[in-house]
């Protein structure tokens, strides 16, 4: 393979020029390393942050970011080191880093000299990625990344790891390739809706390594998982614990889509930063017994979950410094960030339609 790579290589005009304790790894200008990703079986990586990747970036590439701890524990997850590796970051440097690492693990790459940069003033093309991201800083100094998937489903990047949450694959016309995803640490699902449990993309999203935390209707389905009820709570790690909260129905002629005591709600503290899922509940007086949040993600589509008035009412009791209203699908909830100004919630909408 290596061979075959550097034939291929040298034919496009590139130079051997890294390495890195003993293994080389290829260097290639903006026109070479075009051709080179139009070679069958080319694994393209962007080594940058998660911001400047959704700014713009190649085509089909995947973000691993080289900054982030683990970065080569994720690589393993999805980097295949039978097929070549390309990577590329803005200006080359960090990627020449990312290059060199990989090729100590003894995989077959060629660096972007110049990065993308360079890429672009060659008048090669770039993509943007339409995920919002939002980004929190931990109490102890650690980021967290939100990514905002769609309707209930989010990706959390921790301190390397990854979180995964309710993920689906499909809803209507909208849909999610997570085979683009790094393999998930942990998974959490509230409950079996079609609209949070997909066990298509479970499968995807897990290997030997990703600990799945359900409630326990899901993992009778599933035949697996770690079961969560109402009350409970796991320590994962040194820094991360997740306590499983109660998500109901109270409306009368509504509790039969969510019944009491089923499903759940899921708090994950990440490094002293504490996040709130809510999953599919209305404004439960459980509610007050839920404190200290952060950031909370509370549901806003009637007549499954909340009403735009139940998700004021349901901020308010548990004051979180950020709210995310999801899985709001088509309910108008577009007066929310006015409406709690005043109470100093900082409401972001999001696409959790």
């Amino acid at each position: 393979m290596k061979r075959i790579l550097s034939m291929l290589l040298t034919a496009l005009g590139a130079g051997l020029t890294g390495s890195c304790g003993g293994q080389t790894y290829e260097n290639a200008a903006p026109e070479q390393f075009s051709g080179l990703l139009n070679s069958a079986g080319i694994q393209l990586i962007d080594v940058r942050t998660a911001q400047e990747f959704a700014e713009s970036h190649l085509e089909g590439a995947i973000n691993l970011d080289i900054q982030q701890a683990g970065f080569l524990r994720q690589a393993a997850g999805r980097i295949d080191k039978e097929r070549p590796v390309a990577v590329y970051c803005r200006s080359g440097r960090r990627s020449a880093q990312a290059a060199g690492q990989l090729a100590k693990e003894g995989y077959q790459v060629t660096n972007l000299t110049g990065g993308i940069v360079a890429w672009q003033q060659q008048g090669q093309p770039v993509t943007a990625d339409t995920t919002e991201i939002d980004v929190f800083r931990t109490p102890g100094g650690k980021i967290v990344r939100i990514y905002a998937l769609m309707h209930a489903s989010i990706r959390i990047v921790f301190d390397g790891r990854e979180i995964t949450v309710d993920p689906v694959g499909r809803l209507g016309e909208r849909s999610i390739d997570y085979t683009a995803f790094p393999k998930s640490d942990y998974i959490f699902v509230t409950h079996e809706h079609h609209d949070h449990f997909d066990q298509a993309a479970l499968a995807t999203l897990s290997d030997d390594r990703t600990l799945l935390v359900t409630n326990r209707r899901c993992a009778d389905q599933l035949g697996h998982g770690q079961v969560m009820v109402n009350g409970d709570r796991l320590t994962l790690s040194d820094d991360l614990t997740v306590e499983a909260v109660p998500a109901y129905n109270i409306t009368e002629g509504r509790t039969q889509f969510h019944p009491r005591g089923r499903d759940n709600g899921y708090v994950l503290t990440l490094d002293g930063l504490r996040i709130y899922f809510a999953g599919d509940t209305e404004d439960i007086p459980e509610m007050e017994e839920i404190k200290d949040i952060d950031i909370a993600f509370l549901p806003c589509n009637q007549p499954y979950t909340m009403t735009a008035g139940q998700i004021e009412k349901a901020a308010r009791t548990v004051r979180p410094k950020v709210l995310f209203p999801y899985h709001y699908s088509q309910t108008d909830v577009s007066r929310l960030p006015a409406a709690l100004r005043s109470d100093g919630i900082d409401v972001r909408i999001r696409h959790y339609e």
